[in-house]
């Protein structure tokens, strides 16, 4: 593998001001005491030691998520950024992004992440309604939602990103197209639109609210959709939206099956070594203090297993066929290893049932296939 694959870093910052019902993410609910010049410190220290499985590959995109990142101060991701640009080489148009929470939006913390290099916002809105706001648990309403996109914009974000959920507890589709039509007055340059879904070890989970039924999801995510096509947001993965040239890049090699590095509490990472092409999945330990004690030694730190060629198919695919545009043939040797033989017959019977499609080069789900992606990943996990 003389070409290895695109290389991005994700950061996990793990706290959050309140654990909210639908989550599953690693988070841990600390309102204000937040050890953050100590675990900026573990995350440069853990960064030190994956650099031997990258030495000489540029980093590309970096993605601080969490948790809600934006609790750390501007001078604390400065100095996270500082210390990543001091141990690897960051692509001089690297995409830096960063989540927030409309709840800790501030216009000096904002602007002074700009000043950081951070140079991508991703703003956690979920809803605009302030009764599925209270529902969801999230700490902002309304009015610090809409602030927190113009206090992004004020601080020199051209580049930012909603998120926004349907499907939430008694939705109507008139106050599911209200939330979009209100985000798009904001104008972002990226949309990330997707299902609330109830994941075990989670609130809901236990205490299920009454969603809407399957057939009135279906309605409110159609009618969405078309409201943002007809506003020029383009939907180029199953829950991503965006205006031309405004994909997110990080989320991008996600999906095309490339490399990141992923630091912090809980962090995943996927490495490809070029001399062998063996694809290695990496993780961190969940708990925060937990990673602290560990204090970056790899073999404290979390663990790391080799993916068995028979799983890297069903892997690439898992994420390649979340994309509209499918990918590019050639890609699937690239990124494994493997010929295209190797999805055979399954790849046959999926295009003879018209869930899958052959067009210029590129393999890609149908309308009907991107819609029953759960079912065609399921052929391949047992091929």
């Amino acid at each position: 593998m003389p070409n290895p694959p695109p290389l991005s870093l994700y950061i996990h910052i793990p706290w959050c001001v309140r654990k909210c019902p639908y989550c599953d993410f690693n988070s841990h609910a600390a309102a204000d005491d937040r050890p953050e010049r100590a675990y900026i410190d573990a995350l440069l220290l853990d960064l030190e030691a994956e650099l031997p499985a990258v030495t000489g590959r540029a980093v590309a995109t970096i993605f601080i998520g969490g948790g809600t990142p934006s609790l750390f101060s501007a001078e604390g991701i400065a100095r996270l950024l500082d210390g990543v640009r001091v141990r690897v080489v960051l692509a001089p148009d690297a995409e830096i992004t960063l989540e927030a929470n409309p709840g800790t939006a501030e216009s000096g913390k904002f602007r002074g992440f700009r000043q950081a290099g951070v140079n991508r916002l991703s703003l956690g809105i979920q809803s605009f309604d302030p009764n599925h706001l209270r529902a969801l648990g999230r700490i902002h309403g309304r009015e610090e939602a809409l602030a927190a996109a113009e206090l992004a914009r004020a601080a020199g974000f051209s580049n930012f990103n909603l998120d926004l959920m349907f499907g939430l507890p008694e939705q109507t589709e008139a106050e599911a197209l209200a939330d979009i039509h209100t985000a798009l007055a904001l104008a972002p340059t990226h949309l990330s639109f997707y299902q609330l879904t109830l994941e075990p070890n989670t609130v809901f989970h236990k205490y299920p609210p009454r969603l809407p039924e399957d057939d009135d999801i279906w309605t409110i995510q159609r009618a969405c959709q078309s409201a943002l096509a007809g506003r020029g947001y383009r939907q180029y993965e199953v829950s991503a939206y965006a205006r031309e040239g405004w994909r997110c890049r990080h989320n991008l090699n996600y999906w095309r099956f490339g490399d990141y590095l992923g630091i912090g509490a809980g962090a995943h990472g996927k490495i490809t070594d070029p001399a062998t092409g063996t694809v290695t999945r990496t993780w961190k330990i969940k708990h925060p203090q937990h990673y602290l004690d560990a204090g970056g030694q790899p073999g404290l730190q979390g663990g790391r297993a080799t993916v068995a060629t028979e799983a890297l198919p069903f892997e690439f695919l898992m994420n390649a066929l979340r994309l509209k545009e499918g990918f590019p043939e050639p890609l699937f040797a690239e990124r494994t290893g493997l010929p295209l033989d190797a999805l055979a017959p399954e790849l046959c019977h999926c295009l003879d049932e018209g869930l899958l499609e052959r067009q210029g080069g590129y393999i890609r789900c149908t309308d009907l296939g991107f819609n029953f992606l759960d079912n065609i990943l399921q052929r391949f996990l047992h091929a």
